[in-house]
């Protein structure tokens, strides 16, 4: 699932540009630092080194790489200890937790096929999180959580499962709960709610309408907007934002997905957050400054740095 970033794309037929393949430019800086709270560099093609230089130069002076599964987790810890302004999160995606009960013949998650595994399966992938969980560059659990687009319901018990551990991992760290939720609002809301959510919690990629924003609000949840919230469908996103209270938003790439308008389509990465938060501070109606200034606030208290 990894988006190229060639900027040397051509059509062969014609020999035109694909525009599809070209990174955005470089947006003007923001004059206020700001951290991406979400985004995925394993993923992004390039140099770790050249992508945190690229997003600085911009004002998007720290990172939070995110681990899907145990090889990215690993990954992700690692790169935080090596990079400053790096810091890692850690889990087992809602999806990889299916597939490792229940295998994964296709190789849909860029791991090879992979034969049913089992609970014992899960148990030791999730001992592995526990374990990085422990680091101190590793700053979250996640991204964890409920997703109903991509797993059926002969998943979903290993996918509760894993999230329920996940909550617990967290807990006992004391490090943020970074939530994927795809179309499962009222279950992962339940399930946080019966298990106690840490004192952390944080919606990647913030997909509810306005009404679970303010139950998110009530709840002390932080709710992180992507570039999708550009998006001329989107009016129920932009919605949720107007209401979140200033002290509760952060903001993400998630690249290098959701890349925002005017270039959907094309490869994202963090140098493009200026271009989502001046989007979220004209819905919020705010300046530029003040939003930067409190999300740079909520995301260092999310993540402890």
């Amino acid at each position: 699932m990894a988006a190229t970033s060639s900027a040397s794309g051509t059509d062969g037929r014609n020999g035109k540009r694909d525009d599809k393949a070209v990174p955005p430019p470089l947006p003007e800086p923001l004059r206020v630092p700001v951290a991406d709270s979400h985004t995925h560099l394993d993923m992004q093609s390039g140099a770790v080194e050249d992508a945190v230089a690229q997003a600085a130069s911009v004002g998007v002076t720290t990172l939070i790489q995110v681990g899907c599964d145990v090889q990215g987790s690993r990954w992700a810890a690692e790169t935080a200890a090596a990079h400053d302004g790096v810091w890692a999160t850690v889990a087992l995606h809602p999806n990889e937790a299916p597939r490792i009960v229940h295998g994964d013949p296709d190789g849909w998650s860029r791991q090879g096929a992979r034969e049913p595994g089992g609970e014992a399966a899960l148990d030791a992938a999730l001992a592995e999180i526990d374990a990085l969980a422990a680091l101190p560059q590793v700053r979250g659990v996640g991204e964890t959580g409920l997703d109903r687009f991509r797993t059926g319901p002969e998943g979903m018990a290993a996918q509760e499962l894993s999230f329920r551990r996940h909550i617990d991992i967290a807990k006992r760290h004391g490090k943020a709960l970074v939530i994927h939720d795809r179309e499962a609002h009222e279950d992962v809301l339940r399930v946080l709610a019966e298990e106690g959510a840490p004192d952390t919690v944080v919606f990647h990629c913030y997909s509810g309408d306005a009404a679970m924003a303010e139950i998110c609000a009530e709840r002390g949840y932080l709710m992180s907007f992507a570039g999708n919230v550009t998006f001329k469908n989107a009016q129920d996103l932009r919605d949720a934002l107007a209401v979140a209270p200033l002290d509760l938003v952060l903001v993400e790439t998630d690249a290098p997905f959701l890349t925002p308008a005017p270039y959907r389509g094309r490869p994202n990465a963090p140098y493009l957050i200026p271009v989502t938060l001046r989007a979220m501070a004209d819905v919020k109606g705010v300046d530029e400054d003040t939003l930067a200034a409190a999300v740079a606030a909520n995301t260092a208290r999310a993540f402890g740095y």
